[in-house]
């Protein structure tokens, strides 16, 4: 990165910025990325996170070395009910707390990222005085409260177009450590780390944090055709799921692990992931070139397959439905494709061509552009 002496105000202070994304990880992820960038660009800035008490900022944003302020979440109810004729006084009280929040900061800048604290920070950035503000929608689908910060006149960014919100197309922001991962120079490191073998096929399997019952049961059900077959693998199989998987070949270990916090050499040492296609994870998956079988979330609106359209149509993975994932799934597709490294190595250079490598730093150019003027 370049250029860190432009972005300063005129009276040659550094601006503070502030990140708004809590909840899940595939807010909070692309907030933090933005948020290194902006420290990178800028020496001096002061970056904070806004979140609310319900999500996993308290933990993920400390964790990072970022200032968290946090405001009370504001839930739509999907239903008629109690909850919603108080949602006027709740709305009005969360952004009361951030316009606060704001202006105690002197917030120069502020960038949302979807979630139940992005509605408030959007608000409060037009009461008063108005603060200028970013809209980033990392889903193939944009949310209620991206689309009301557009409607409200911030600046929209978006992963894929056709989210549904009048957006410049960007792209998936993703830190530092993976976007310019080298898996090749990581693989001998990575698979000591994880116990697995040097040589031979590796299977990395996730259905993120929480993890997925569905991709469990495939695979761990699978674990006597994938031993034989000499292929090795890694399972984060989520805190809120349990997997246990007797390893019958020793040349080629089932390795099961509740959660993984080396993401880059899990990465590393995986010839090919089999995963959920939340936005997030298709953007890691896509900046460090790693061949991938996507198997959608079936709940929702559909996105997360939509997610992984751009990647899939580049040639750079696969998509395999949720109901369509068994044990006989796997031994007909994944294993024959995790052993056929000629396919994987044209599926590794369609992936990395698919993905936004610098997406993190051209937004934070941008965030830090409405900082400064």
């Amino acid at each position: 990165m370049t250029d860190k002496e432009t972005f300063m105000k005129s009276d040659g202070t550094a601006p503070t910025v502030v990140v708004a994304g809590g909840g899940t990880a595939g807010h909070i992820e692309p907030a933090l990325a933005v948020a290194d960038a902006v420290k990178e660009l800028c020496p001096g800035v002061r970056v904070v996170a806004l979140g609310t008490t319900r999500g996993l900022e308290s933990t993920l944003v400390p964790a990072r070395g970022y200032e968290l302020e946090l405001i009370p979440p504001v839930p739509v109810p999907r239903k008629p009910t109690a909850d919603l004729f108080k949602l006027p006084l709740n709305v009005a009280k969360a952004v009361r707390q951030t316009r606060k929040i704001l202006d105690d900061l002197g917030a120069d800048a502020v960038i949302g990222f979807g979630g139940y604290v992005s509605a408030p920070a959007y608000l409060a950035c037009r009461a008063g005085k108005k603060i200028p503000f970013l809209v980033h929608e990392a889903n193939a689908r944009a949310g209620m409260a991206n689309k009301l910060g557009v409607a409200l006149g911030g600046a929209g960014l978006a992963a894929v177009s056709g989210s549904g919100m009048k957006a410049e197309v960007i792209g998936n922001p993703v830190r530092s450590s993976l976007s310019e991962l080298n898996r090749a120079e990581k693989r001998a490191e990575a698979r000591e780390f994880f116990g697995l073998p040097q040589e031979g096929p590796v299977l990395f399997v996730t259905g993120g944090s929480q993890g997925a019952k569905s991709i469990n049961d495939a695979v761990a059900d699978a674990a006597p055709e994938l031993a034989r077959a000499g292929v090795s693998v890694l399972h984060a199989y989520g805190k809120k799921n349990a997997v246990e998987v007797e390893s019958t070949n020793p040349a080629a270990p089932y390795v099961a692990v509740p959660y993984v916090d080396r993401m880059d050499l899990a990465y590393s040492a995986a010839d090919l992931i089999l995963c959920r296609s939340g936005a997030m994870t298709v953007a890691e998956v896509s900046a460090v070139g790693l061949p991938a079988v996507y198997v959608p979330l079936p709940h929702g609106n559909g996105e997360q397959a939509l997610n992984a359209s751009d990647v899939i149509a580049a040639g750079g993975g696969i998509l395999i439905s949720d109901d369509s994932l068994t044990v006989a799934s796997v031994v007909d597709t994944v294993i024959p494709l995790v052993k056929d490294a000629k396919r994987l190595e044209e599926f590794s250079r369609a992936t990395a061509n698919a993905g936004h490598g610098s997406a993190a730093e051209n937004i934070a150019r941008r965030v830090l552009s409405y900082a400064i003027n």
